[in-house]
């Protein structure tokens, strides 16, 4: 971890209370949303962990094993075996193409793309759930300071590896 350049916030007792660590309670927050989530898509034979992958498949279709890897934020060995159970499930086929034997992309079936707008729905009525009582600006203050703690953690991740003892 890189050196703090000015005084710790708290002291390192205070994160001993699980219910003061940002990582815990972001824990809580994911195991949350994945539990509710899954309840409204295994309706339709569709678990929390498929719908990551679906969910940036409908934002791009067509995109190399690795890089829906990546987006994901998953390693790819684990990303192998969910996307033989989405092929299984007949809601992606993989593909390699000619030019680079290499590379596998990733295609969303016909029934998996039609899956899109009747799961959103599913996901925009949780985000209601776990925001009521927040205002707009609530909620855009929530999205914004969660996208800097993640932006802090990626600057600083290689440095956390580093001073990890082997």
């Amino acid at each position: 971890m890189t050196e703090p350049t000015q005084p710790l916030r708290h002291p390192a007792e205070y994160y001993t209370d699980p219910e003061n660590s940002i990582g815990y309670l972001a824990r809580i927050v994911f195991r949350s949303f994945s539990r509710i989530l899954e309840r409204g898509t295994m309706v339709h034979d569709v678990s929390a962990g498929q719908w990551r992958f679906l969910r940036q498949l409908w934002r791009e279709d067509g995109i190399t094993q690795r890089e829906l890897s990546e987006r994901i934020g998953m390693r790819e060995p684990t990303t192998v075996v969910a996307l033989k159970g989405l092929e299984k499930s007949g809601l992606i086929i993989r593909k390699k193409t000619d030019e680079d034997r290499r590379k596998t992309f990733i295609y969303l079936t016909p029934h998996a793309k039609k899956l899109e707008w009747i799961l959103a729905p599913i996901n925009a009525e949780l985000h209601e759930v776990a925001t009521r009582g927040m205002s707009d600006e609530e909620v855009e203050t929530l999205q914004v300071l969660m996208r800097r703690v993640i932006d802090n953690l990626a600057e600083d991740s290689e440095g956390l590896v580093k001073d990890i003892p082997a």
